[in-house]
């Protein structure tokens, strides 16, 4: 018989390098890392690379990646599907710009 906590980080490390997708199919970035509860036994975020740069923009210029908060995360398969929160964000920038001009 198999021990659950065996199965843990196996299940933890499997994330890392998996896209990263919205709900409505827009890439976000792929997962290069995981943010842990200090105990361990929770993911809280995943540290996102190769992100798309429509989405995050000058926000992220020059910088590694992004870290999306895993209660964003809404399934997990071959891909991870996040909220649309991360393209709301963009559009509220956006907006905001075209307030400005």
């Amino acid at each position: 018989m198999v021990d659950s906590m065996d199965d843990t980080p196996q299940e933890i490390t499997s994330l890392v390098g998996r896209e990263v997708y919205s709900n409505n199919g827009v890439f976000v970035g792929e997962v290069e890392d995981l943010r842990l509860q200090v105990d361990g036994e929770a993911v809280t975020g995943l540290a996102l690379g190769r992100l798309n740069r429509t989405l995050f923009g000058n926000e992220v210029d020059g910088s590694k990646g992004v870290i999306v908060p895993y209660r964003w995360v809404r399934a997990v398969g071959d891909i991870i599907l996040v909220t649309e929160v991360v393209e709301r964000v963009k559009e509220a920038d956006e907006e905001e710009e075209e307030v400005v001009v």
